[in-house]
């Protein structure tokens, strides 16, 4: 029997892959830090080590007896303090490497993030894994997801194998970030559309990305050592998808339009309000979250269909009704 580990198992995309390798009937821990959520993995037949990333001893004792460690874990916010990101995305990913190495695990795959490529404040379409990142890192995010990223390769320079994914903005059931925060807007104010939603941007049907990991689990040798995008490869216009979800689901959309300067100089006050005071905590809005909205970004999935096979199975349009029925029965209670 196969055995894995999954990090970030108690959340979004570690849930959904611990799910899979169960029902496929390989033998799965699943490690993160929600008691609750964990319990309901153990109740799914998922073995529960609760545990933090920044634990290097608990991280490597996990790693003992696995065949592959699938690591999901990670602090993703667009806000909040470098210390706590380096401690969980660059140290924790360094403990993660170590108990690969240790315990001879043989296949580490690595989730990254595509927020490496982006500065929020320029346009990129079709971006390849080798194209030159900005000067600067968007955020404390992106800056310790490259260090980890790098951590990696070296890894696999000194004989650990390991290849990393960089999935686009990934959704569908039990996702409580991407599409959610926007049906919450649509419930107050509505949603901010800069420059009225004509951005062209990359979704990742959750099923897809694990779909991806997979076939990194099975990849030739040749195929290590490498980053891939993983996107739907289907790039959308915001509003365009926007009004397509919210048909599906059968609620009116309310949207309004701003234009980004006005909507980046807001953002770029309203950080530094909350950093001149901490206590107001997470701003509602960032300069991160403004690019996002507001300039294209879509990767080019080319590496991944080459070196890996991978092939998105299901479509921009099955994915946004699978969440839209998951969420009109579940996902809002």
């Amino acid at each position: 029997m196969t055995k894995a580990l999954v990090t970030g198992a108690t959340g979004f995309l570690g849930r959904h892959v611990c799910m899979r390798l169960n029902r496929m009937g390989w033998r799965v821990t699943g490690m993160g830090r929600n008691q609750a959520e964990g319990e309901r993995l153990e109740a799914g037949g998922i073995r529960f080590a609760r545990a933090d990333l920044s634990d290097e001893w608990s991280v490597i004792e996990a790693c003992a007896g696995q065949d592959a460690v699938f690591h999901c874990g990670a602090l993703s916010s667009p806000w909040g303090a470098y210390a706590d990101f380096a401690a969980t995305n660059v140290a924790g990913t360094r403990h993660v490497i170590a108990g690969c190495r240790r315990h001879g695990v043989r296949r580490l795959i690595h989730i990254s993030t595509p927020s490496i490529y982006f500065d929020g404040r320029h346009d990129r379409l079709a971006v390849r894994e080798d194209d030159p990142l900005p000067s600067k890192q968007v955020n404390a995010y992106a800056a310790t997801k490259l260090l980890a990223e790098q951590a990696v390769f070296q890894a696999f320079a000194e004989g650990v194998p390991a290849l990393i994914l960089r999935p686009r903005a990934i959704f569908g059931p039990y996702d409580q970030t991407l599409l959610p925060r926007l049906l919450r807007a649509n419930d107050t104010r509505g949603i901010p559309l800069i420059n009225g939603g004509s951005v062209k941007l990359d979704l990742t049907y959750v099923d897809n990305v694990v779909d991806a990991m997979l076939l990194g689990w099975k990849a030739p040798e040749e195929a290590l050592g490498l980053a891939y995008n993983i996107t739907n490869g289907e790039p959308v216009i915001l509003s365009h998808v926007l009004r397509e979800l919210f048909a599906m689901m059968d609620i009116p959309l309310r949207t309004r339009s701003i234009p980004y300067p006005v909507a980046y100089g807001a953002a770029a006050l309203t950080e530094w309000s909350h950093r001149l005071l901490p206590a107001l905590g997470e701003p509602q809005l960032t300069r991160y979250s403004i690019g996002v909205l507001g300039r294209s970004q879509t990767l080019d999935i080319s590496l991944a269909q080459e070196r890996l096979g991978y092939v998105p199975m299901v479509n921009l349009q099955e994915g946004l009704a699978a969440f839209a029925k998951w969420w009109t029965m579940e996902g809002r209670l």
